[in-house]
């Protein structure tokens, strides 16, 4: 299962490497353009609910949504409900771009799914989904346990 794993990894850094290469906005890396469509998926949602979507630590989000506010693509802003809890919003300059991050996440899906029939592509997303699922599963008994 360990080799599952790396095939898996090595599919999402090659898609990081492709996205950089065929994205204008220069001061975007491979790794925020995830950062980058939860954000707009749904502006003003507070980092711990990036961090839940993309299954990392509240640091790696802060720490990337640093990155992105620095350049003018996001800007924060605390709740007024609970001033811990911080708002992320898009900026003109990020929906800016955003259409050609979708189009070269689009562009990537097709040449990586490229000769296989659509029957695997249907079973191995199915497969994906639910492990998927168990790994969230698994996360969140383990958040609750402490």
């Amino acid at each position: 299962m360990s080799r599952f794993m790396k095939m898996l990894n090595n599919v999402s850094r090659s898609q990081a490497i492709y996205r950089q290469s065929k994205v204008s906005a220069a001061d975007l890396q491979g790794c925020h353009y995830a950062f980058a469509l939860a954000i707009c998926r749904e502006a003003g949602r507070s980092q711990e609910d990036i961090a839940r979507e993309l299954c990392v630590n509240k640091s790696t989000v802060a720490r990337n949504v640093n990155y992105l506010e620095e350049r003018g693509y996001v800007t924060r802003e605390a709740q007024k409900s609970d001033r811990r809890q911080v708002s992320v919003y898009p900026t003109e300059k990020l929906l800016a771009v955003l259409p050609e991050i979708k189009k070269v996440s689009n562009e990537w899906m097709e040449l990586l799914s490229d000769g296989i029939p659509q029957a695997e592509l249907e079973i191995f997303h199915s497969v994906l989904s639910r492990m998927e699922k168990r790994a969230r599963e698994i996360i969140e008994k383990q958040e609750d346990a402490r």
